[in-house]
């Protein structure tokens, strides 16, 4: 596929901003581990792992656009140098599911329910991801539809478990968690909303410079969102708990 200099550079800084984005949230959460209760570390470990697996699979996602562009015409033929896509999906099966965990650990629920939790929303959301890669890197319409339906399905169970299973613990957490927490899953949910989005251009436009611009944008941005923001946020609950529960707030 032939990119314009302008479309090509824009992809090209997007991946650069992603990478940049995931390594510094990285070394931000890392380094304000002593800022939160130890009981709240994990949750701040967790969102370390989610920034640094991104972090990486951003630098060969970058790696793999540099090498797939010959005069501005990117590979995406499947051949061995072409833009490989696959990276995007390794990464969300490694990270979504610390994502929703990350969720669960902060909250510091007992041990049975973040137990129960985590064995819902853990498979389900590995489910989704597999489920969607056969849509994304088929050409087959009706293959793309049917994936992609197939993926919505523990989605809307994961939400279903966000909202109300989870919802029910939320009345014991100290002043302004809840609400962060509510935030927390609106944000998710936001930021997930950009991957279907982004998917439908595979499906419903013709593979063209500005599709494969717009998948390429729409999901780096969704990436940041989901992951960056998402993990900062965690942080400020952790903050908020650890405080609530007598931590003096020394920064």
């Amino acid at each position: 596929m032939k990119l314009d200099p302008n479309n090509w550079n824009l992809v090209y800084n997007v991946f650069s901003f992603g990478l940049i984005s995931m390594l510094a949230c990285t070394v931000y959460t890392l380094v304000s581990q002593q800022r939160v209760l130890a009981k709240y570390r994990n949750a701040l470990v967790m969102s370390s792992m989610v920034t640094f697996i991104a972090g990486y699979h951003y630098l060969r996602i970058f790696d793999s656009f540099k090498h797939a562009t010959t005069d501005g015409t990117v590979l995406l033929d499947g051949s061995q140098n072409a833009f490989n896509e696959a990276y995007r999906y390794v990464d969300w099966l490694l990270t979504v599911p610390l994502l929703l965990v990350e969720v669960v650990a902060v909250l510091a629920l007992t041990a049975s329910v973040s137990r129960s939790l985590i064995m819902r929303l853990v498979p389900a959301s590995a489910a989704m991801i597999a489920l969607g890669y056969p849509g994304e890197i088929s050409d087959v319409r009706g293959e793309q539809i049917l994936f992609g339906v197939l993926s919505t399905i523990p989605f809307l169970y994961i939400l279903y478990v966000l909202f109300v299973e989870l919802g029910k613990s939320l009345e014991r957490q100290p002043e302004g968690v809840a609400k962060s927490v509510a935030n927390l899953r609106l944000l998710l949910i936001a930021t997930w909303g950009v991957y279907p989005i982004a998917y439908m251009f595979n499906i419903w436009g013709t593979a063209s410079q500005e599709s494969f611009v717009a998948v390429q944008v729409g999901y780096t941005i969704a990436d940041v969102l989901a992951k960056c923001v998402f993990g900062l946020t965690i942080l400020k609950i952790a903050r908020m708990k650890s405080m609530a529960e007598g931590m003096k707030d020394d920064h």
